[in-house]
């Protein structure tokens, strides 16, 4: 238990450490603020301090708790004239600004060229009547490979070509798309023909990083499904697609 000259002393020296951190650090309205919570907030310093008196005699309690009581009238105060000394240093400042200027242009940033060619070749096809569509990139093992038709012992389904995720449920094998495919399969068992869209996105295969390959790369992939089409129509599409693109 400390004596009644201890806990004085320890008045004293929380004072001092008050002003000075309130001096040194309380340069602004926030940082005023962790002022008043390291020292008058519910679990500050003042609030320690004054849980001692529950633990020490009564004879003492009538010395040390007037200074405890000063002391708090004391960190207010000062707290009180900092915050209007900070407040008056905001509105003098705010005068010598004329708010009614417009204010300065900010610089933005520019899209990637690969988010603006594949807004323009998305633009070209929506032009011709075909519907933008986009897929999860991560996919299962169903429509990532069983429902293209892929067989089950083809080298893109080896570890070595995908990536494979850890997956709790047994009964989907997931991993990172390989391609925008998967959305043929998706697509045709929510819409009837006719079926005119395309699908772009990301898609991820185990490659090694050379200037030719990347591990994830994106894909534009279009998918028509109509009565009596045939590739004169594909010609007809991917021809007008890029004189939309290259003019």
């Amino acid at each position: 238990m400390k004596n009644t000259e201890s806990i004085l002393n320890n008045i004293k020296d929380l004072k001092k450490s008050a002003k000075d951190d309130l001096k040194s650090l309380a340069k602004d309205i926030d940082s005023l603020e962790n002022w008043r919570i390291d020292y008058l907030g519910r679990n500050g310093q003042l609030s320690s301090l004054m849980k001692i008196l529950a633990t020490i005699p009564n004879e003492d309690k009538k010395i040390i708790g007037p200074k405890i009581n000063q002391l708090k009238v004391d960190l207010n105060e000062l707290f009180s004239n900092r915050k209007d000394s900070l407040d008056s240093n905001f509105s003098s400042i705010e005068e010598n600004y004329d708010i009614s200027l417009p204010g300065r242009k900010i610089e933005l940033g520019n899209y990637h060229p690969t988010t603006l060619i594949i807004r323009e070749i998305c633009n070209a096809f929506a032009s011709m009547g075909f519907e933008i569509l986009e897929g999860n990139e991560i996919e299962t093992e169903k429509y990532n490979f069983d429902l293209l038709n892929i067989p089950s012992d083809h080298p893109a389904r080896d570890q070595w070509d995908t990536i494979w995720l850890n997956s709790i449920n047994q009964d989907n094998k997931y991993l990172l798309r390989t391609h925008t495919s998967p959305m043929q399969a998706r697509i045709m068992e929510q819409k009837k023909p006719p079926i005119r869209v395309v699908v772009p996105g990301k898609c991820y295969r185990y490659e090694a990083t050379d200037a030719t390959h990347e591990w994830e790369f994106h894909q534009i992939e279009g998918l028509a499904i109509d009565k009596k089409i045939s590739f004169s129509e594909l010609k007809g599409t991917l021809f007008e697609m890029a004189r939309k693109i290259f003019g």
